[in-house]
């Protein structure tokens, strides 16, 4: 059995986005492999609770590097830059700790895990003589600035600011081009990724999105006769998400037979506004933030996913669509456009808002005139979601252990 030793700063058990991925890594590659594993120390109680209760858990050692509820706030408050300088910090700390562990207990390979910004590598890749790999990554080259039309001025000069930043750091940053040459692998997060890192690192980077899918056995349901097509959208109510988008592409079908479902939590007031505006009222529910029990229900009933990001990693609530056997329609960017495929979904390619809505909304119409294939989608779920399983990736990650360790050795 392997041993590795893993850098993971947010790991939980029972969460979602980063902690919650990392965990799941954590918990199904324990079963191939034994881990050491150094966190941040915000979820030690939940982890300790639950690690008995693991029969692999006997392979799950774990370190706690914990850092200030300040500095944990500035974490949890996404675009507080002031958390990199202490995240740094906590990386030096962190590389200090492995040194002592590969001193202590042998060690197969470094595993720099998460956060999975390509910004900040760690510093695990300066222990020698140690196979390192880093990733999944997500190095995206820019966020669609075309895709910003109606956002204040101070988010369009944000994000043009983000962009350059962006390009200069995969272009410049020291520390991000020596942990890529000292990497045996760099995992991308996404196509996106990948293309990156083949652009300004020449490296030929495989791809594995970084958080999978639970196996769901849901039985399905037969929804050709419904008068109406119940269309599902999912989302904080925030630029990146385009909830504006979907709400114009809505109206663009002038099908009174589509009806859009709205789940997620902000400020729904403008949106509510452009829908009467739209003459879209009466077809749009608002349901505000759910439970994630009830979101699943809601799925359930629904007939398509529509999913209209433009910045994301992998967004694990696309995951969860197809579990629930519901068919999704999106952007072919970022994971979602890895994850969905012709068998369970439709996707077009970014270009600007006014072909994206005409090209939804095409897609929609479709949809909802040939119920048929919507029940062929729902039916080839089941077979996607083993392909993007947790335990299908967790063998992809093994393997490319025992490649990097075979080198070595």
């Amino acid at each position: 059995m392997l041993s590795i030793l893993i850098n993971a700063y947010a790991c939980s058990p029972n969460m979602g986005s980063e902690p919650g991925m990392a965990w799941n890594w954590c918990v199904n590659l324990a079963k191939h492999c034994e881990l050491q594993i150094i966190t941040e120390g915000e979820f030690r109680d939940k982890i300790e609770e639950i690690l008995p209760t693991l029969p692999q858990g006997k392979n799950m050692h774990f370190y706690y590097n914990p850092v200030s509820d300040e500095i944990r706030k500035m974490c949890w408050n996404q675009g507080d830059w002031r958390f990199y300088k202490y995240y740094k910090e906590w990386q030096w700390k962190t590389y200090l700790i492995a040194k002592d562990i590969c001193q202590q207990t042998h060690i197969d390979i470094l595993h720099q895990l998460n956060m999975i910004g390509f910004r900040e590598p760690g510093y695990l890749w300066k222990i020698p003589d140690v196979p390192f790999i880093w990733g999944p990554v997500d190095a995206k080259e820019s966020f669609p600035m075309a895709y910003l039309e109606g956002a204040s001025l101070k988010t369009k000069l944000f994000m043009q600011l983000k962009n350059t930043i962006t390009k200069w750091q995969l272009q410049h940053a020291k520390r991000v081009h020596s942990a890529a040459k000292r990497s045996s692998y760099i995992i991308s997060a996404s196509s996106n990724s990948q293309q990156a890192f083949k652009k300004y690192f020449q490296i030929e980077s495989p791809l594995l999105n970084e958080t999978g899918c639970y196996i769901q056995e849901h039985p399905i349901i037969d929804k050709s006769q419904k008068e109406y097509l119940d269309v599902l959208w999912v989302g904080k109510l925030d630029f990146r998400k385009q909830l504006g988008l979907a709400l114009r592409s809505v109206a663009k079908t002038q099908n009174p037979h589509i009806k859009l479902h709205i789940v997620g939590g902000g400020n729904n007031l403008p949106y509510q506004a452009l829908a009467k505006e739209l003459g879209i009222e009466t077809q749009c529910k608002w349901y505000g933030a759910v439970s994630h029990e009830e979101v699943q229900r809601i799925m359930q009933e629904s007939d398509v996913f529509f999913f209209t990001s433009v910045a994301e990693g992998t967004p694990h609530v696309v995951l969860e669509a197809i579990g629930n056997n519901l068919p999704v329609v999106c952007f072919n960017t970022c994971g979602q456009g890895d994850s969905v495929n012709e068998k369970v979904g439709r996707k077009i390619e970014l270009s600007n808002p006014t072909t994206s809505i005409h090209e939804f909304a095409t897609v929609l119409n479709d949809l909802e005139g040939n119920r048929t294939l919507l029940k062929k989608m729902s039916e080839n779920c089941n077979e996607r979601q083993h392909e993007l399983s947790w335990e299908k990736k967790t063998l992809q990650m093994v393997e490319l252990y025992k490649r990097t360790f075979a080198v070595y050795k």
